[in-house]
């Protein structure tokens, strides 16, 4: 496949790759850039693709809100509640608390995605230089020359073709609908089990129905795949206990393999990763496509500094790059940091780490000025 050359090529059409596109192109119309997405022209199949629901924070909604891309059906998080099945510890975050208009989000994962190519066709509309190519799944070479390439195309854990660094947490993530009677509207729950984290979230289809997310060894999880409707009910009412009201129906329960890559220098010559290409998180904070996002929206700074002037020369453009990477270092490897540590530590069973978890959960309860620091973090990131 032969296509023209260009400024910036974008690798991957997930929403990493469409919101840097997006946002590159807003602040500089006239870029020369050329997308390439493995997924179809129109939307028909995205539809009914991938309906998990996936956690934003609320400084990745005033993102998307830059570009007219946060859908519209979405559940808000008010309230998080954190606790350890069966021991001492627990904490709660409100927005009040916090004074922001929610902590954070749920949206279907292919409502996001759809969401992001219709704000990238409006901003394509004004846009000449933009070429948005939608490539065979097989073709593994696109001949086509750029000044600066940026990787965009990740994928989930276990199915990436890079492992640079990172660890295999020996988890899956059962996740699935929830049926509750009488649930709490617009609170999250965040269940700490022997196994790994157990959450259940809220949803756009009603308080009642409700986002799971259930980690646990891939034994277990397989096996909990398997069982009947009434047995995984039980299974799960016994490991979450009765807070949260009696648990009634499940649908659409599938498994993800857990574990984190991360690749230890984002930048090499004038080729730039980010996303999923650059980090795969645990999902035990909810931290993967945020940190993404926040990726993306930097990164177009970025290249609209570098290709908005004259045109830019090999050095140039390495700077660029260069200097995305050193202002990404610290939400970066503070949210990287902050993931595993509490994917490791929260599946320990050592009595003093137990111990320890119900200590630290106690005080974030009690030391306000540290629950707020660490909300922050979750909602907007560190610049």
């Amino acid at each position: 496949m032969s296509l023209p050359s260009c400024d910036i090529l974008i690798q991957g059409g997930g929403p990493v790759g469409l919101a840097c596109a997006a946002w590159t192109l807003q602040k500089f119309p006239d870029a020369k850039i050329t997308l390439l997405d493995r997924n179809p022209i129109n939307d028909d199949d995205l539809t009914n693709a991938d309906s998990r629901g996936i956690a934003l924070s609320h400084g990745s909604k005033l993102l998307l809100d830059t570009i007219h891309a946060w859908p519209n059906e979405s559940a808000q998080i008010h309230r998080v509640h954190v606790s350890q099945a069966g021991r001492f510890g627990r904490a709660l975050m409100t927005r009040e608390e916090l004074k922001q208009e929610a902590l954070g989000h749920i949206i279907r994962y292919r409502d996001i995605h759809i969401n992001l190519r219709h704000a990238l066709r409006a901003i394509k509309a004004k846009s000449p230089n933009f070429a948005w190519e939608h490539i065979n799944k097989d073709a593994e070479e696109n001949n086509i020359h750029a000044n600066c390439i940026v990787h965009a195309e990740g994928g989930l854990f276990k199915t990436q073709d890079w492992v640079e660094s990172g660890r295999d947490y020996g988890q899956s993530a059962l996740v699935g609908l929830v049926e509750v009677e009488n649930a709490v509207p617009h609170q999250a729950w965040e269940r700490f089990t022997a196994e790994g984290p157990l959450a259940v979230l809220p949803s756009h289809y009603g308080h009642n129905i409700l986002n799971l997310v259930w980690c646990g060894s891939p034994e277990s999880s397989q096996y909990r795949l398997q069982l009947s409707d009434s047995e995984f009910l039980s299974a799960l009412e016994k490991e979450f206990g009765s807070r949260i009201g009696r648990f009634l129906k499940i649908q659409d329960r599938r498994l993800y393999e857990l574990g984190l890559n991360y690749r230890k220098e984002l930048t090499k010559d004038n080729e730039v990763w980010i996303g999923n290409a650059a980090q795969t998180l645990h999902p035990v904070a909810g931290q993967g496509l945020n940190l993404g996002l926040r990726d993306a929206f930097l990164l177009a700074e970025k290249l609209v500094g570098a290709f908005s002037g004259f045109e830019p020369s090999p050095s140039k453009i390495q700077d660029a790059l260069q200097g995305y990477a050193q202002s990404r270092k610290v939400d970066r490897t503070t949210t990287i940091g902050l993931t595993d540590f509490m994917a490791r530590v929260f599946t320990s069973n050592l009595a003093p780490v137990v111990a320890a978890r119900g200590l630290a959960l106690s005080a974030l309860q009690w030391l306000p000025p540290v629950k707020t620091a660490l909300a922050r973090q979750m909602m907007f990131g560190r610049r």
